[in-house]
């Protein structure tokens, strides 16, 4: 049982649905449409209505070729939407690999961090343990800006098996506790299809580690190359690789579309006879 406040996230007897909340002009797929709060709040309202498990609010961009934004502009996005989204019943988490943001949103009521940069942020890991809070750790090569530009792996599964050996050993060290770890394949961050699909398809080889597993695919473009629609008609490619994803091991899947995700999850959480 994992403990994110208040909350208690029982892995096994479900896989939880997180629901992304950009409060971004320039993400990929709904760039724009929540920056402003009023527009953002609604948003995570409807989510929970909708059944999402937690809320995962992200105040800069991590698209293929995004620009960092300052420290300044990125709290000014996130914290009075993660203020509002805690008190909705459900736990809400942090979407940033800043250490300040990290601690301002903690302060404003969110209980998980979620680091696309794997706790490689100078005093982000002491952060985390210090508030003895969740924290996915996701494997990404290279940066958002730089990403996808020409990623290549030995083996990918491998390698990021490499990759969490090492960031969990260091995890350790640094005085998180186990029981606080989640691991992302990051699919879709440095990543092409191949890898992706690989991904997928092995996923249940990251169960060894014994911790849980997120996997967000959620509209990515690798679904795009599959199926060439653009980002806002890959809907059903999403639930496919939801559904993968679930059969193959995840506990948690990280998705724009709630509702129709966690009838999907339903469905392939039954056949798992949970």
């Amino acid at each position: 049982m994992m403990k994110c406040g208040t909350y208690d996230l029982d892995f096994g007897r479900k896989t939880f649905v997180m629901g992304i909340l950009n409060v971004t002009p320039d993400s990929f797929s709904d760039g724009g449409r929540f920056i402003n709060l009023n527009a953002a709040v609604s948003h995570a309202r409807l989510m929970v209505a909708e059944g999402a498990d937690i809320i995962d609010v992200g105040g800069e961009s991590t698209r293929p070729g995004s620009q960092p934004v300052s420290l300044e502009e990125e709290l000014s996005r996130v914290l009075p939407v993660v203020a509002e989204a805690s008190r909705m019943g459900v736990p809400v988490s942090i979407d940033t690999y800043k250490p300040e943001v990290a601690f301002k949103a903690v302060e404003a009521g969110a209980c998980m961090l979620n680091d696309i940069n794997g706790l490689r942020t100078k005093g982000m890991a002491e952060f985390a343990a210090s508030q003895k809070i969740p924290v996915v750790v996701m494997h990404m090569q290279g940066t958002p800006k730089n990403m996808q530009e020409n990623p290549q792996y030995e083996r990918v599964v491998d390698d990021i098996s490499a990759f969490f050996d090492e960031r969990i050993s260091f995890a350790l060290k640094k005085g998180i506790r186990r029981e606080n770890i989640i691991l992302d394949p990051g699919v879709g961050f440095g990543k092409q299809l191949s890898h992706n699909l690989a991904i997928l398809r092995r996923l249940s080889e990251f169960k060894k580690y014994g911790l849980p597993l997120m996997v967000g695919p959620s509209r990515k473009s690798f679904i795009g190359q599959i199926l060439n629609l653009s980002a806002g008609e890959r809907l059903e490619g999403t639930l496919a690789a939801v559904t993968a994803a679930v059969l193959h091991g995840a506990d948690i899947v990280r998705v724009h579309d709630v509702k129709e995700t966690l009838r999907a999850v339903k469905v392939a959480d039954a056949i798992l006879g949970r």
